[in-house]
């Protein structure tokens, strides 16, 4: 049962993000170019300001603050996962964004877009859930432009033209849901909708899945995905390809499995067939792709079906939660980990990173680790969290799902190998003296000490907590399970 709970301190983990963001702002701008880094300590304090509220939350019951936001196990989960996130990031991104004339903002940005997407998670009205979006997609805009280059004004335009079309699409959608049912309180749906007009009320649902679609970047409404990962800097990808996805998968969960019967609306089979969608087209677009960013864009295209099957079977079975949950979790370690490893070497094709295992083998230890998760390799947290996906799956009814989910696991596998083969593989002598001139030139990997420590230490760590994870999934998942 959910009580009442009026108490703005149990907002502690959103106060401090919004707190560390307007601070970052304001601290930054009186504070020389050169001692920048201070803004990032603020923001790192913030976070773990935010992980010990959430840890403290935890321990009490589930409440709802204003009749509009959830604290029960989703959020607190939700909280507990973006923060680290936004932790990484911030860590492995200080090669370079440090001493750039907008090292403020982009920490800013970064703990705004962390705020939205808690807040979508938490979210138990549609209007607050609209304005978690903007939250979650406005600063996001920004930052996929923050590099101020050609490629990442593109970008930030193709993400913003694709945003506005979805913010619209979701206003939209609460607007026939409140003229349907009455209500835009999550409680009071169910209700409106079996009693209410149907048909405004399934095109609102529609909307409301488009909206939250575009935001976890599932098909069909992933096109903006490959364009704005390839062209931002690896920090500002891996926070467009994790952040807001965690929170708009959870957001989903939480709209469909409490507020939509499925008698209303069948949307255990749209969800299935998004998943289905997203995961096969983004693994057949990865298979070709030679760019490294290009083919993590299109893994976490994939990786969103995955997550989709859980959402699937949200109201079918009590396991869907926690192992949604927990595959949350592992998949923004793992793909921050990833894009950490992109950061901390200059390379930008498969062909780049040959022989990586010689000259930075803890890299290419971190590199391997990464993109294994990612297929769901044991002891990996991404394989416990595929594994708790597929018993989902066939405990719900789903079981063509889950073994369509499977093909696709094992299909992955070849693009995955066809990055990490090229890293314990020695260069021809004649590929060395093409070669040696462009390395040299970047930020040089070549001695196997490179000039991104930050970035390659935040690799290592994240990979650590992929295997830490998944190891202690016995511990952690029946944390997930308790009532929400």
């Amino acid at each position: 049962m959910v009580m009442m709970n009026e108490d703005p301190t149990t907002l502690v983990p959103e106060l401090a993000l919004l707190f560390g963001a307007v601070l970052a702002l304001l601290v930054g701008t009186w504070t020389p170019r050169r001692r920048q880094g201070r803004v990032r300590v603020l923001a790192l304090v913030a976070v773990g300001v935010g992980l010990v509220g959430t840890v403290v939350a935890a321990t009490k019951p589930p409440s709802s603050t204003f009749d509009t936001y959830v604290l029960d196990t989703t959020t607190h989960a939700v909280r507990a996962t973006i923060l680290v996130a936004v932790a990484l990031i911030l860590w492995f991104s200080r090669d370079a964004v440090a001493a750039h004339p907008r090292e403020s903002e982009f920490t800013a940005l970064v703990l705004l877009g962390g705020l939205g997407a808690v807040l979508m998670a938490g979210a138990s009205d549609l209007l607050l859930l609209f304005a978690a979006f903007l939250l979650a997609s406005v600063p996001l805009y920004a930052l996929a432009g923050w590099a101020k280059t050609g490629a990442t004004t593109e970008a930030a335009l193709k993400y913003y033209l694709s945003g506005a079309f979805a913010g619209v699409t979701m206003i939209s959608g609460t607007t026939l849901l409140y003229g349907a049912t009455g209500t835009t309180s999550y409680a009071m749906l169910p209700e409106g909708l079996m009693t209410g007009a149907a048909m405004p009320a399934a095109v609102g649902i529609v909307a409301l899945l488009a909206g939250l679609a575009f935001k976890a970047g599932a098909v069909p409404a992933h096109f903006w995905v490959p364009d704005v990962t390839d062209g931002t800097p690896p920090p500002v990808a891996a926070v467009l390809t994790t952040i807001p996805k965690v929170g708009a998968l959870a957001a989903m969960w939480r709209l469909l499995a409490t507020a939509v019967p499925e008698a209303v609306v069948p949307w255990p089979l749209i969800v299935a067939v998004l998943a289905a969608l997203s995961m096969t087209l983004g693994n057949l677009a990865a298979f070709a792709q030679t760019s490294v960013l290009r083919l993590l864009a299109y893994s976490t295209v994939s990786q969103v079906g995955y997550l989709l099957v859980i959402v699937a079977v949200g109201a079918r079975t009590p396991d869907a939660l926690p192992a949604l949950l927990f595959y949350l979790a592992a998949y923004a370690v793992t793909n921050v980990g990833a894009f950490a490893v992109v950061a901390a070497h200059p390379a930008r094709t498969i062909e780049d990173f040959r022989g990586l295992g010689r000259r930075r083998p803890l890299l290419a230890v971190a590199l391997v680790v990464c993109l294994l998760g990612l297929v769901g390799t044991p002891p990996t947290a991404v394989f416990v969290g595929k594994l708790t996906a597929f018993t989902a799956a066939f405990d719900g009814g789903m079981a063509w799902l889950a073994v369509l989910a499977a093909v696709n696991t094992v299909a992955s596998l070849f693009y995955y190998l066809r990055w990490i083969a090229p890293a314990f593989r020695e260069a021809s002598d004649i590929e060395a003296v093409l070669t040696t001139g462009a390395r040299s030139q970047s930020d040089a990997v070549v001695d196997g000490h490179g000039e991104a420590p930050w970035a390659a230490s935040a690799a290592v760590a994240a990979a650590i907590l992929s295997l830490v994870l998944g190891v202690a999934a016995g511990i952690v998942l029946p944390l997930l399970n308790a009532p929400a």
